[in-house]
Protein backbone atom coordinates (compact mmCIF):
# COMPACT_ATOMS: atom_id res chain seq x y z
CA UNK A 1 0.00 0.00 0.00
CA UNK A 2 2.21 2.35 -1.09
CA UNK A 3 4.28 3.92 -4.01
CA UNK A 4 8.23 3.63 -4.77
CA UNK A 5 10.66 3.55 -1.81
CA UNK A 6 11.96 6.87 -1.06
CA UNK A 7 15.30 8.77 -2.02
CA UNK A 8 17.98 7.07 0.37
CA UNK A 9 20.54 9.58 1.76
CA UNK A 10 18.33 12.38 2.93
CA UNK A 11 19.46 14.59 5.46
CA UNK A 12 17.65 13.66 9.25
CA UNK A 13 14.91 15.80 10.00
CA UNK A 14 15.67 18.47 12.94
CA UNK A 15 12.35 19.57 14.19
CA UNK A 16 8.95 17.81 13.92
CA UNK A 17 5.30 20.20 14.24
CA UNK A 18 2.46 18.65 15.77
CA UNK A 19 -0.84 20.89 14.29
CA UNK A 20 -3.74 20.88 16.33
CA UNK A 21 -7.07 22.67 15.43
CA UNK A 22 -8.95 23.78 18.11
CA UNK A 23 -12.49 25.20 18.33
CA UNK A 24 -14.48 24.85 21.80
CA UNK A 25 -12.13 22.03 23.09
CA UNK A 26 -11.75 23.53 27.31
CA UNK A 27 -13.09 20.04 28.32
CA UNK A 28 -10.27 17.44 26.86
CA UNK A 29 -7.21 20.14 25.14
CA UNK A 30 -4.88 19.97 28.64
CA UNK A 31 -5.13 16.27 28.52
CA UNK A 32 -4.61 15.88 24.79
CA UNK A 33 -1.12 18.41 24.75
CA UNK A 34 0.08 16.83 27.91
CA UNK A 35 0.18 13.41 26.64
CA UNK A 36 1.08 14.55 23.54
CA UNK A 37 4.40 16.33 24.84
CA UNK A 38 5.38 13.26 27.30
CA UNK A 39 5.41 10.76 24.58
CA UNK A 40 7.46 13.24 22.78
CA UNK A 41 10.07 13.59 25.14
CA UNK A 42 9.91 10.13 26.04
CA UNK A 43 11.55 9.70 22.78
CA UNK A 44 13.45 12.64 22.82
CA UNK A 45 11.67 13.91 19.37
CA UNK A 46 12.48 17.56 18.85
CA UNK A 47 9.29 19.20 18.97
CA UNK A 48 6.87 22.07 18.88
CA UNK A 49 3.04 21.84 19.76
CA UNK A 50 1.17 24.66 17.37
CA UNK A 51 -2.25 24.58 18.92
CA UNK A 52 -4.75 26.76 16.77
CA UNK A 53 -7.56 28.15 18.57
CA UNK A 54 -10.33 28.51 15.92
CA UNK A 55 -12.49 31.12 17.62
CA UNK A 56 -13.52 28.82 20.36
CA UNK A 57 -16.17 30.67 22.68
CA UNK A 58 -15.54 28.92 25.60
CA UNK A 59 -11.96 28.86 27.77
CA UNK A 60 -10.11 27.14 25.33
CA UNK A 61 -7.75 30.20 24.92
CA UNK A 62 -7.16 30.62 28.59
CA UNK A 63 -6.26 26.92 29.08
CA UNK A 64 -3.53 27.40 26.62
CA UNK A 65 -1.93 29.98 27.77
CA UNK A 66 -1.80 28.44 31.12
CA UNK A 67 -0.23 25.28 29.74
CA UNK A 68 2.89 27.51 28.43
CA UNK A 69 4.12 27.45 31.89
CA UNK A 70 4.61 23.87 31.93
CA UNK A 71 4.84 22.97 28.43
CA UNK A 72 7.80 24.98 27.11
CA UNK A 73 7.61 23.50 23.38
CA UNK A 74 3.22 24.45 23.23
CA UNK A 75 3.00 27.48 20.79
CA UNK A 76 -0.75 28.72 21.02
CA UNK A 77 -2.07 30.59 18.19
CA UNK A 78 -5.37 32.27 17.27
CA UNK A 79 -6.99 32.03 13.81
CA UNK A 80 -8.52 35.70 13.59
CA UNK A 81 -9.72 35.49 10.48
CA UNK A 82 -12.68 33.78 8.51
CA UNK A 83 -12.97 30.17 10.88
CA UNK A 84 -12.88 26.69 9.84
CA UNK A 85 -11.17 23.39 10.44
CA UNK A 86 -9.28 23.36 6.84
CA UNK A 87 -8.36 27.22 7.75
CA UNK A 88 -7.03 26.30 11.41
CA UNK A 89 -4.42 23.86 10.14
CA UNK A 90 -3.24 26.37 7.39
CA UNK A 91 -3.11 28.69 9.75
CA UNK A 92 -0.88 26.03 11.86
CA UNK A 93 1.26 25.74 8.80
CA UNK A 94 2.24 29.44 8.13
CA UNK A 95 3.46 29.89 11.99
CA UNK A 96 5.01 26.52 12.33
CA UNK A 97 9.25 26.22 12.09
CA UNK A 98 9.64 22.42 12.05
CA UNK A 99 10.71 20.73 8.60
CA UNK A 100 8.09 18.50 9.46
CA UNK A 101 4.63 17.97 10.83
CA UNK A 102 1.73 16.33 11.88
CA UNK A 103 -1.86 16.88 12.29
CA UNK A 104 -3.64 16.44 15.21
CA UNK A 105 -7.30 16.29 16.50
CA UNK A 106 -7.52 18.21 19.95
CA UNK A 107 -10.16 15.64 21.10
CA UNK A 108 -7.37 12.92 21.66
CA UNK A 109 -8.71 11.03 19.24
CA UNK A 110 -5.47 10.04 17.84
CA UNK A 111 -2.32 8.19 19.95
CA UNK A 112 0.54 10.05 20.90
CA UNK A 113 2.56 6.70 20.19
CA UNK A 114 1.59 6.92 16.34
CA UNK A 115 2.97 10.27 16.39
CA UNK A 116 6.36 9.03 17.22
CA UNK A 117 5.95 6.01 14.83
CA UNK A 118 5.19 9.05 11.81
CA UNK A 119 8.74 10.82 13.23
CA UNK A 120 10.50 7.63 12.47
CA UNK A 121 9.05 6.66 9.00
CA UNK A 122 9.59 10.58 7.74
CA UNK A 123 13.24 10.34 8.94
CA UNK A 124 14.02 6.84 7.06
CA UNK A 125 13.07 9.12 3.81
CA UNK A 126 9.32 9.13 2.76
CA UNK A 127 7.81 12.23 1.39
CA UNK A 128 4.38 11.70 3.73
CA UNK A 129 3.23 9.00 6.23
CA UNK A 130 -0.24 8.28 6.02
CA UNK A 131 -2.44 5.99 8.95
CA UNK A 132 -5.02 3.85 8.44
CA UNK A 133 -7.78 2.48 10.84
CA UNK A 134 -9.13 0.29 8.53
CA UNK A 135 -5.72 -1.86 7.84
CA UNK A 136 -4.99 -4.78 9.82
CA UNK A 137 -3.39 -3.65 13.04
CA UNK A 138 -5.74 -0.46 12.65
CA UNK A 139 -8.63 0.32 14.70
CA UNK A 140 -11.50 2.53 15.98
CA UNK A 141 -13.30 2.47 19.10
CA UNK A 142 -16.88 3.74 19.94
CA UNK A 143 -17.27 4.74 15.84
CA UNK A 144 -20.90 5.94 15.65
CA UNK A 145 -22.24 3.47 12.85
CA UNK A 146 -23.92 5.91 10.41
CA UNK A 147 -20.26 7.92 9.95
CA UNK A 148 -18.53 4.72 9.62
CA UNK A 149 -20.84 3.83 6.85
CA UNK A 150 -20.54 7.10 4.99
CA UNK A 151 -16.60 7.32 5.53
CA UNK A 152 -16.24 3.65 4.10
CA UNK A 153 -18.34 4.64 1.18
CA UNK A 154 -16.44 8.32 0.62
CA UNK A 155 -13.18 6.76 0.83
CA UNK A 156 -14.53 3.60 -1.65
CA UNK A 157 -15.12 6.49 -4.46
CA UNK A 158 -12.22 7.78 -3.57
CA UNK A 159 -10.34 4.78 -4.22
CA UNK A 160 -11.92 4.08 -7.67
CA UNK A 161 -11.51 7.02 -9.19
CA UNK A 162 -8.06 7.79 -7.88
CA UNK A 163 -7.06 4.22 -8.48
CA UNK A 164 -5.15 3.85 -5.47
CA UNK A 165 -4.87 1.46 -2.11
CA UNK A 166 -5.04 3.62 0.58
CA UNK A 167 -8.37 3.22 2.39
CA UNK A 168 -8.74 5.84 4.85
CA UNK A 169 -7.85 9.13 2.62
CA UNK A 170 -10.34 11.07 5.01
CA UNK A 171 -8.57 10.72 8.23
CA UNK A 172 -6.94 13.84 9.19
CA UNK A 173 -4.52 12.14 11.35
CA UNK A 174 -0.93 11.90 9.15
CA UNK A 175 2.18 13.07 8.35
CA UNK A 176 4.51 15.29 5.92
CA UNK A 177 7.47 16.78 5.45
CA UNK A 178 7.57 20.59 5.00
CA UNK A 179 8.18 20.20 1.44
CA UNK A 180 5.20 18.54 0.69
CA UNK A 181 3.34 21.14 2.67
CA UNK A 182 4.60 23.47 0.28
CA UNK A 183 4.37 21.72 -2.82
CA UNK A 184 0.62 21.19 -2.75
CA UNK A 185 -0.09 24.90 -1.83
CA UNK A 186 -2.35 26.86 -2.44
CA UNK A 187 -5.21 25.36 -0.51
CA UNK A 188 -8.73 25.38 -1.87
CA UNK A 189 -10.06 23.40 1.42
CA UNK A 190 -11.91 26.03 4.31
CA UNK A 191 -13.07 22.76 5.68
CA UNK A 192 -12.63 18.96 6.64
CA UNK A 193 -12.23 18.52 3.00
CA UNK A 194 -8.89 19.68 3.49
CA UNK A 195 -8.01 16.20 4.63
CA UNK A 196 -8.68 15.22 1.54
CA UNK A 197 -7.09 17.71 -0.51
CA UNK A 198 -3.75 17.28 0.99
CA UNK A 199 -3.11 13.24 0.75
CA UNK A 200 -4.82 13.62 -2.77
CA UNK A 201 -2.36 16.47 -4.13
CA UNK A 202 0.88 14.33 -2.21
CA UNK A 203 -0.31 11.37 -4.46
CA UNK A 204 -1.00 13.23 -7.41
CA UNK A 205 2.29 15.61 -7.45
CA UNK A 206 4.48 12.92 -7.16
CA UNK A 207 5.39 12.66 -3.41
CA UNK A 208 6.27 9.29 -1.78
CA UNK A 209 4.14 7.32 0.99
CA UNK A 210 3.70 4.62 3.05
CA UNK A 211 0.92 3.57 5.27
CA UNK A 212 1.02 2.27 8.69
CA UNK A 213 -2.34 1.09 10.87
CA UNK A 214 -3.20 3.67 13.45
CA UNK A 215 -6.14 3.45 16.13
CA UNK A 216 -8.90 6.04 16.73
CA UNK A 217 -10.67 6.53 19.61
CA UNK A 218 -14.09 8.49 19.87
CA UNK A 219 -14.16 12.07 21.54
CA UNK A 220 -14.56 11.70 25.67
CA UNK A 221 -15.84 14.97 26.03
CA UNK A 222 -16.89 17.93 23.64
CA UNK A 223 -19.07 18.41 20.63
CA UNK A 224 -17.94 16.58 17.01
CA UNK A 225 -17.37 19.39 14.31
CA UNK A 226 -17.57 17.82 11.52
CA UNK A 227 -21.33 18.37 10.07
CA UNK A 228 -21.79 15.55 7.20
CA UNK A 229 -24.73 17.29 5.78
CA UNK A 230 -22.39 19.91 5.43
CA UNK A 231 -19.64 17.95 4.00
CA UNK A 232 -20.71 16.04 1.03
CA UNK A 233 -20.41 18.61 -1.48
CA UNK A 234 -17.24 19.83 -0.01
CA UNK A 235 -15.57 16.96 -0.10
CA UNK A 236 -17.13 15.86 -4.03
CA UNK A 237 -15.69 19.31 -5.57
CA UNK A 238 -12.12 18.54 -3.78
CA UNK A 239 -12.07 15.26 -5.56
CA UNK A 240 -12.96 16.50 -8.97
CA UNK A 241 -10.51 19.10 -8.57
CA UNK A 242 -7.78 16.91 -7.57
CA UNK A 243 -8.65 14.10 -10.09
CA UNK A 244 -8.65 17.12 -13.10
CA UNK A 245 -5.01 18.15 -12.28
CA UNK A 246 -4.03 14.19 -12.24
CA UNK A 247 -5.34 13.54 -15.34
CA UNK A 248 -5.71 16.50 -17.15
CA UNK A 249 -2.47 19.12 -16.04
CA UNK A 250 0.11 17.39 -18.15
CA UNK A 251 2.00 16.90 -14.48
CA UNK A 252 2.32 20.82 -14.14
CA UNK A 253 2.30 20.27 -10.28
CA UNK A 254 4.69 17.26 -9.76
CA UNK A 255 7.19 17.85 -7.40
CA UNK A 256 10.19 18.01 -9.11
CA UNK A 257 13.86 16.90 -8.89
Amino acid sequence: MKSPPPTLGRPPLSLLSIVVPARDEEGCIESTVEHLHVELRLHQIPHEIVVVDDGSKDGTWEKLIALQSRIPTLRPVQNTELHGFGRAIIRGFDSMTGDAVVIMMADESDDSRDVVRYWRLLNEGWDAVFGSRFIKGGGVIDYPWVKLRLNRITNLFIRLIFGTKLNDTTNAFKAYRRSVIDGCRPFLSPHFNLTVELPLKAMTRGYSWTVIPITWRNRRSGVAKLKITEMGSRYLFICLYVWLEKYFSRGDYRKRP
